[in-house]
């Protein structure tokens, strides 16, 4: 694994907190909170014994998770992110926040939910395949992985969401549930089980 990577990523991700607690400004534009919305009813079940969510930033989509799970991992490679994370959830006890620098390093166990949201672009291809690694390994026979990323150019990254995900659905190995994409953003869901949300309902 390239460390001059790592470091060079979590030094951009301080300075970014280090200026804003929300330097994205998730927490009251609609884009962004449509953008959760999205995610949020694109996932397969309505709720989930265990999911991991990388990258989580400020925290709104990891309180908007806790209600659907019973236990929620939530990391970011930045220690404020991680501290605002915190006091965000700080009434869900089923929420556990830690400072953890992927793909590096992986929770342990299984998860029935795995987020990969806006921080593909940030990843080289081998870290990429890396988390798709970590995926194969720790996903539930009925789990589901849901990315989402902005779609446009950033600047100072290569990568746009569209090149992330069609990495990510070269390397995934897995049926597509669900696809969605608009000028702004592209987000898919996969899962081991090829069953219809109506047809899986159904069944129970």
């Amino acid at each position: 694994m390239n460390n001059n990577i790592n470091n060079d990523t979590k030094q951009y991700f301080d300075d970014l907190y280090r200026g804003s607690e929300d330097p994205w400004k998730i927490r009251h534009r609609w884009y962004e909170r449509r953008k959760r919305a999205l995610m949020l009813a694109a996932l397969p079940h309505e709720r989930y014994a265990r999911a991991f969510e990388p990258g989580c930033g400020n925290g709104e989509l990891t309180a908007l998770l806790a209600s659907r799970c019973d236990e929620l991992i939530a990391t970011d490679i930045a220690a404020e992110a991680v501290a605002l994370t915190r006091q965000r959830v700080a009434h869900c006890a089923n929420v556990k926040v830690e400072q953890m620098l992927l793909p590096d390093v992986w929770p342990g166990g299984k998860f029935d939910l795995v987020l990969i949201s806006e921080i593909g672009y940030y990843l080289d291809e081998p870290q990429l395949w890396h988390i798709v690694e970590h995926i194969h390994q720790s996903l539930s026979r009925d789990g589901a992985v849901i990315a989402c990323h902005w779609r446009r150019p950033i600047d100072g990254w290569s990568q746009t969401g569209d090149e992330v995900h069609a990495k990510l659905r070269g390397r995934m190995g897995m049926p597509v549930l669900g696809h969605y994409w608009d000028d702004d953003l592209v987000l898919d869901v996969w899962t081991p089980d090829k069953r219809s949300i109506h047809d899986r309902e159904s069944s129970t």
